[in-house]
């Protein structure tokens, strides 16, 4: 058994990338952790998954914008589910603290 720790850092991501490292892997569901420094998604990009998001802000605070425009302000500790086909976009990610998601994708 490996114990690992979902605040410990080894380095953060620059320019544009974000780090999406994965957790856990199954038939039916995808457990990732998303490191974020400042990354924003590109104005004329959204994220469109077929699968449904579970997402929780461990770390820092983020705001989402949905399609439609409605913006939704994260802090540490917030999470949301994210039905899948809702056209979505990261338009804020803290720099200190750095953000630390906890995303579970699934059917």
């Amino acid at each position: 058994m490996n114990l690992k720790n979902i605040l410990q850092i080894t380095e953060l991501p620059g320019g544009e990338s974000e780090i999406f490292e994965t957790l856990c892997k199954g038939q039916n569901v995808h457990v990732e952790r998303i490191i974020s420094n400042g990354q924003t998604t590109q104005h004329d990009q959204w994220y469109d998954s077929q699968k449904n998001e579970w997402v929780v802000l461990v770390q820092g605070k983020a705001t989402l914008e949905m399609e439609g425009g409605d913006t939704i302000g994260l802090s540490a500790g917030d999470y949301l589910l994210i039905p899948a086909g809702q056209k979505h976009r990261v338009i804020y990610t803290s720099t200190s603290p750095h953000c630390i998601w906890l995303a579970v994708h699934f059917d």
